[in-house]
């Protein structure tokens, strides 16, 4: 049952995205530098999925070319013929990007198009902020 109300949930919302945990000071993103204090084993885990998401060289390639597109989004039809793989292949590395929170799709006629979402961009360089010195 909870696995069928989770893909229920899914293919009812197309533009799933996270929300920043927000620090009480500032309203800023609150990710604590490795450098400065250890992760809390939720924190630890929350960045492991983002980073195993972007530990492929496809996945980070496709990062890249949707967050440089002009306009900050692709369709999935400008992103295919810059691999040499099927295009299944290529919606299944988007879809993994796009469970961990790193984009956001939106489906407009017969293509999709994506777009980098920035709040998990930024958690992700706050934790590998280098220390102070």
């Amino acid at each position: 049952m909870r696995y069928c109300l989770k893909v229920c949930q899914i293919k009812e919302v197309t533009n799933q995205q996270l929300l920043p945990v927000l620090d009480a000071t500032g309203g800023g993103v609150c990710c604590t530098p490795l450098a400065s204090e250890p992760l809390s084993a939720a924190g630890a885990e929350e960045m492991a999925s983002l980073f195993k998401a972007v530990a492929d060289p496809v996945r980070l390639r496709l990062l890249s070319l949707i967050a440089c597109h002009p306009g900050g989004e692709s369709c999935v039809c400008d992103l295919t013929p810059e691999f040499d793989m099927t295009a299944p292949s290529v919606s299944y590395h988007l879809k993994i990007l796009r469970e961990a929170g790193l984009i956001s799709s939106e489906r407009r006629g017969t293509w999709v198009y994506y777009r980098v979402m920035p709040e998990a961009m930024a958690r992700m360089s706050a934790v590998l902020e280098p220390p102070a010195r």
